[in-house]
């Protein structure tokens, strides 16, 4: 398996890169979160996955390991493919999925384009162990947080505002005060909105 590549970033899009190694361009497809961690040089350098079908051999490729990690845990999950796996971390960052998955939060993961509610159940039902030791998670306060996010985003919804504009911001919110109520977490997203 191709472990990562590094080199000359030869085309740069959304969904995929061109990378030069040795003079053999490689076809990388990416998510939006890798694209955006992209550094500004022609010199970089992604972990990758290489994934072997009977019609082809297609590369996805991740600034960090830990997105690698998490796009090939999803893909261990029944009706979860490549593409859906790289939507869901073309939609979500790395942290979002596995607070989604470690707080068993289904309205999260089926807001994904192409994830049903049985794919999120059996996305959690299948992942939620791992991910909880893999990324030594504390379950009642993961569920906590989660509850206050969630009642949080509803009632800036309700107000009006637009979930992707208040997921950002309640996100950062909830990184700098953990223990924060609903009502903090509205006024302080208010004041950012």
């Amino acid at each position: 398996m191709i472990a990562h590549l590094q080199g000359k970033l030869v085309e740069k899009t959304p969904t995929h890169v061109v990378i030069d190694c040795g003079g053999v361009g490689y076809h990388v497809n990416i998510s939006l979160h890798t694209f955006s961690l992209l550094p500004n040089t022609d010199f970089i350098k992604l972990f990758t996955y290489l994934q072997i079908k009977e019609d082809a051999h297609t590369l996805f490729g991740f600034v960090e390991k830990s997105e690698r990690e998490i796009f090939k845990m999803l893909l261990t999950v029944s009706g979860i493919g490549a593409s859906i796996a790289r939507t869901m971390l073309s939609s979500l960052d790395p942290k979002q999925v596995t607070q989604a998955i470690a707080s068993a939060d289904v309205g999260t993961i089926q807001s994904i384009k192409g994830i049903g509610s049985k794919t999120a159940q059996r996305v959690i039902l299948d992942l939620k162990e791992k991910v909880m030791k893999l990324y030594d998670l504390d379950e009642v306060s993961m569920l906590q947080n989660n509850t206050n996010r969630d009642e949080a985003l509803s009632a800036l919804e309700v107000l009006g505002f637009v979930r992707k504009a208040s997921e950002k911001v309640v996100e950062k919110i909830v990184k700098e005060d953990p223990e924060a109520s609903v009502e903090s977490i509205i006024k302080k997203a208010l004041k950012n909105l």
